[in-house]
């Protein structure tokens, strides 16, 4: 669905396939975001919450357009289908067919869990934050299995309204994100995004499988699956809408 820049960083404008050996750390993580999310997307994922005494799966629709749009829709199972997440820009609102109601998320509840897994609104959002809101500094760079893998830190700007200390993010030159690290204001590791899966789909490398891990409960984890992905399609703004939200037509 930044699933965080993934997901995390992992759903949503302009494809960008450039040699990132030639580009400073803040284009690396640009070239990241438009690979993962082209001009459009529409995909469909499996999301699986884990816990030591229960583990939930769910499947999810995706559409996103440009940098501002995206929804996201939850498939199955029947008890949460139809449950849904509308961005526009920095708005974020959400449906439950149970209350039959659209609530907008305001900006002191972004990173609350999303759907009880550990991704958080924000996460789901998939802005273009991690961008504008920080600042870029290239930490290292070692070549493995014939790829060349960037370790940018990000330290956010003084007026950055976000809650991580710094993060690390682990960049493969083909623009996939291998890894990405929350650390909190003391600088303490909190939870990592890891890529387990790199395949190739709509004819672009992905981070196919991701998991998301807090460091202090290392037996609870929520991990994305992308089962399908394409890009680059012809979607009407009218997907993006809260009537669609509502009462799917797409």
């Amino acid at each position: 669905m930044n699933l965080s820049f993934t997901f995390i960083a992992i759903l949503f404008g302009t494809s960008v396939c450039a040699d990132n050996l030639d580009l400073d750390a803040t284009s690396i993580v640009r070239n990241v975001l438009n690979h993962w999310r082209g001009l459009s997307s529409h995909g469909e994922m499996t999301m699986v919450i884990h816990r030591p005494d229960w583990e939930r799966t769910m499947s999810i629709e995706f559409w996103s357009k440009g940098e501002k749009l995206s929804l996201v829709r939850v498939i199955s199972p029947r008890k949460d289908r139809g449950n849904g997440t509308l961005i526009e820009d920095k708005n974020m609102w959400t449906f439950s067919p149970k209350v039959n109601r659209i609530i907008k998320v305001p900006s002191s509840m972004m990173a609350q869990s999303w759907m009880g897994s550990d991704l958080s609104n924000k996460d789901i959002s998939r802005t273009d934050d991690i961008v504008y809101e920080y600042q870029h500094s290239l930490l290292g760079r070692r070549d493995v299995d014939g790829f060349t893998i960037y370790q940018i830190q990000l330290i956010p700007n003084e007026d950055a309204a976000v809650v991580w200390g710094r993060l690390v993010l682990e960049i493969r030159d083909d623009n996939v994100l291998l890894e990405q690290r929350y650390y909190d204001q003391d600088d303490q590791l909190v939870q990592s995004l890891r890529t387990i899966e790199v395949r190739e789909m709509a004819g672009r490398s992905v981070a196919a499988h991701q998991r998301m891990v807090k460091e202090q409960t290392p037996d609870e984890w929520t991990e994305i699956i992308f089962d399908s992905m394409e890009f680059d399609l012809d979607l009407d703004d009218r997907v993006f809408t809260r009537s669609n939200l509502r009462n799917p037509r797409q």
